[in-house]
């Protein structure tokens, strides 16, 4: 179906945070796949699980016991906030599974009444019909019937706004720590920790959308825990299966124990093959200094691309995001769709970001020197783009 303004390149095959195509072109990958193929292609050890799990059983259902979802969900479990696990197959299953998990906690605790989620302008949350409508983008929404009911949205990182919005059915709180899709704007410490402070006050839930900022990508495991908070249940996907389709809701006791059998599912959500994925990439992404190594190199890349902004104000307004998750805000006059195609020229793949930002979300795995080609290739870019300008002017 035409869902998709697909650029015209087919890969063939990947290694690291570099992606070949079919007629033989070499890529510099810092879009690895919308920040979902964390340990970059074809890591030996996540090639290898998959292999040898596929070798074995791939799907048998949760009508049985999968221990490969049971050994996932503990470790997962020891290094966050929760105390137990749902596996799923996608970010947007993850989120409505989360909300609906909000909205359970209060019906059993007696406040049915308490479904609405106060959510964020710019936000993305995913495309089914009950997150189009906590994304409350009107150019998602449009043609497909009336919103669902219980989410409204707040400006962006202020607390006035927040505390004028709640209310008697104010069931939680939903935010990304750093909107992705909005533009790679990050949520200010301050007002996270506020956030949590104010769940606390009025018996909210708050619930962080942390499927393109988790697994890592913040430099930590998971970005709230910069602001050194927690929240009561988060959704988790992308970077968590390395590539292969992988889903979460990870929560609290208080709001995990109400989801009862029946109460929520999925067929193919946490089976083997998925979940054999998921722990090759905790094996990773765990291991002693790997997260240290993250931090570093992502401060190494922001550094540079900070220098780019200064040798180009007139096409860089800021550069903005936290990790290895980036963006750079390009001035009205410049188009953030035409620089992702001049990248693709020079042998850079990027991702366009709402607020005319091209994002950039590489694998992990990337190196000091793998952040300095992107930048020149960054500087390349931008002179193609301005070089393009100055052409079609004087014509």
């Amino acid at each position: 179906m035409p869902t998709y303004n697909r650029a015209d390149l087919a890969f063939e095959r990947g290694e690291g945070a570099r992606l070949w195509t079919s007629d033989g072109r070499r890529f510099l990958d810092f879009g690895a796949g919308i920040a979902t193929t964390s340990l970059g292609h074809g890591h030996p050890h996540l090639v290898k699980t998959i292999a040898e799990q596929a070798a074995k059983v791939m799907h048998v259902s949760n009508l049985y016991r999968v221990p490969q979802a049971e050994e996932l969900a503990a470790r997962h479990v020891a290094a966050s906030f929760a105390d137990s696990v749902f596996f799923c197959n996608s970010g947007a299953e993850a989120n409505e599974g989360m909300v609906k998990a909000v909205r359970k906690y209060h019906a059993e605790n007696g406040n049915p009444e308490r479904f609405h989620m106060i959510c964020f302008e710019g936000a993305f949350h995913g495309r089914t019909l009950a997150m189009l409508s906590a994304t409350g983008n009107e150019k998602y929404l449009a043609g497909f019937g009336p919103p669902v009911q219980g989410f409204e949205h707040v400006p962006w990182d202020n607390m006035n706004a927040v505390r004028a919005a709640i209310n008697e059915r104010t069931a939680g709180i939903m935010i990304e720590p750093i909107q992705g899709e909005g533009g790679v704007r990050p949520a200010s410490l301050r007002f996270l920790k506020e956030l949590r402070a104010v769940c606390d006050e009025y018996g909210l839930l708050l619930a962080l959308d942390e499927v393109q900022t988790g697994m890592g990508r913040s430099g930590k495991l998971w970005a709230h825990q910069w602001a050194g908070i927690e929240p009561d249940v988060m959704s988790s996907a992308k970077g968590i299966g390395g590539g292969f389709p992988l889903g979460a809701i990870l929560a609290k006791e208080k709001v995990a124990k109400h989801l009862k059998p029946g109460t929520h599912g999925t067929t193919y959500g946490g089976n083997p093959l998925a979940c054999a994925a998921g722990l090759a990439v905790m094996d990773v992404v765990m291991a002693p200094g790997f997260l240290d190594q993250v931090d570093r190199v992502a401060r190494h890349l922001w550094k540079g691309l900070v220098g780019l902004a200064a040798k180009h104000p007139a096409v860089v307004e800021e550069v903005r995001g936290a990790g290895l998750l980036v963006g750079i805000k390009l001035k009205p006059e410049f188009n953030n769709g035409d620089m992702q195609a001049a990248a693709v020229a020079e042998g850079l793949l990027t991702v366009a970001a709402g607020m005319n930002v091209l994002r950039l979300a590489p694998p992990l795995i990337i190196t000091e020197a793998e952040a300095d080609e992107a930048v020149a290739l960054l500087d390349r870019t931008i002179a193609r783009m301005t070089g393009a300008s100055a052409q079609a002017a004087a014509q």
